[in-house]
């Protein structure tokens, strides 16, 4: 760390007016429920992105009421209160506007050539600032807490406002290019979904082919694989010639996993968990090893393998994702794997598995517990599914294949970038690493 990196409390950034810290709004039921301004609770906060699924919005009127409170360009969002305490984020501009609410403080320059505020981005996920939060929230017996008085006795180590804004630019765009690829797996598997849904769901080229027309964006190999009339079935009017049957019908085994949880490892294969899963794909940014001498006892049942569908079976019903090509893994608790039979089609099964008819299946047939809701994995291979012609089948896995072969290497590129941010982020932060050469390592990444 050079000379010229000087050393501050966030209480004389706060009074020489570098620095705003402030915390949420405390909004009332009453104020909540309309289509105004969202209000971000600490929930939907994570380290890697915001999630805005399922946000409560303020009522229209409010708007200037709550104008203090909201989110500016460039903030930094900490969460203040719990076992989540300390999670941090960043406001970019492809974010929507939003209000903060208690559990959220946020870190704002009110001054760019003294603070960069992408650099405060990356110092609150730096050793300085976790160790000092870490010293925070053991100094009372209570549920961690981060209060605004002990935000301002925080102690940063700035280097020169050039330095900050080199620190944040290569950092940045080494999460820019995983929120890329972020968006663009989600635009993929729209794709993805979207196909299944007009063949399998919709019936799209059966209805135009019954009424006289050649099946839109289909070749005529693939129009002629499809029928012209529908047939009654348990599952409602399915294309002529198609079948019903169960789950059973279509894979080679159900397995789960042992119910116990193994040491945890510096290192070796991904030991699987429900936080692991994120709709229908493995989510890795957070994982748990497995070592290498419990190993067996817990691929005994089965060892995972790509194209294998793993699922949740207790607590969160209705995750199921993809092992990708490439992952060591086992599963852990509350998950089971399914192993399609060559022909069935891994991703035709998986987006049968999250369709909308599928997992309104799964929440009636739980069972339900005292605390926890499951499926019954001795029913699940008696569960409904339709059963295309095996030429259908594997003209949908054709289209579908090279789409999730894009989203898993964006997803192992992700995976990557995080890990080179990570391994730069400490070293810069405490000056060991030159900028310049930092800037040559992100673009030769890049």
């Amino acid at each position: 760390m050079g000379s010229e990196w000087t050393h501050r409390t966030f209480q004389q950034l706060i009074d020489d007016g570098s620095l705003e810290v402030g915390d949420g709004y405390r909004a009332k039921n009453s104020e909540l429920g309309g289509h105004g301004p969202i209000f971000l609770r600490a929930g939907h906060v994570s380290d890697t992105r915001i999630d805005f699924e399922g946000v409560e919005r303020f009522h229209a009127e409010l708007a200037d009421k709550v104008q203090g409170k909201m989110a500016k360009l460039g903030d930094t969002i900490i969460t203040t209160k719990g076992n989540s305490t300390g999670r941090t984020s960043f406001v970019t501009d492809r974010l929507p506007p939003f209000v903060y609410s208690p559990h959220l403080s946020y870190w704002r320059s009110k001054d760019l050539n003294r603070i960069e505020g992408g650099f405060l981005r990356y110092w609150s996920n730096g050793h300085e600032f976790v160790d000092q939060l870490r010293g925070m929230s053991t100094s009372t017996d209570m549920a961690p807490y981060l209060s605004l008085t002990d935000q301002r006795r925080l102690k940063i180590s700035l280097p020169p406002i050039e330095d900050q804004r080199k620190i944040a630019h290569v950092l940045g765009t080494l999460d820019d290019k995983i929120e890329l690829n972020r968006r663009m797996n989600g635009t993929l598997e729209s794709m993805a979904r979207a196909l299944f849904q007009s063949w399998f769901v919709d019936f799209d080229p059966v209805c135009a082919k019954q009424q006289g027309r050649h099946p839109p964006s289909l070749d005529p190999a693939t129009a002629a694989l499809f029928p012209a009339e529908f047939e009654p079935s348990e599952l409602g009017h399915i294309p002529n010639g198609w079948r019903t049957g169960c789950v059973r019908d279509v894979v080679e085994g159900l397995y789960d996993g042992p119910h116990a949880t193994p040491p945890a490892a510096e290192s070796g294969a991904v030991f699987l968990g429900i936080k692991n899963l994120a709709g229908t794909r493995l989510k890795l940014e957070e994982i748990r090893y497995i070592g290498e001498s419990d190993w067996p006892r817990w691929t005994k049942r089965v060892q995972p393998r790509a194209d294998d569908i793993v699922f949740s079976y207790e607590a969160a019903l209705g995750l199921f994702s993809l092992i990708p090509p490439g992952l060591r893994c086992c599963l852990g608790r509350r998950l089971a794997l399914l192993r399609p039979n060559p022909t069935s089609g891994s991703r035709y099964l998986l987006h049968w598995f999250t369709s909308s008819y599928f997992q309104e299946l799964l929440q009636a047939r739980a069972m339900l517990g005292a605390t926890v809701n499951r499926t019954s994995l001795l029913e699940f291979p008696s569960y409904p599914i339709l059963l295309p012609p095996e030429k259908v089948v594997e003209r949908f896995e054709r289209f579908a294949k090279p789409i999730w072969a894009s989203i898993f290497a964006n997803d192992t590129e992700s995976r990557t970038l995080a890990a080179l941010r990570d391994a730069l982020l400490p070293r810069l932060l405490s000056g060991k690493l030159p900028v310049p050469v930092v800037e040559q390592i992100v673009a030769e990444a890049g």
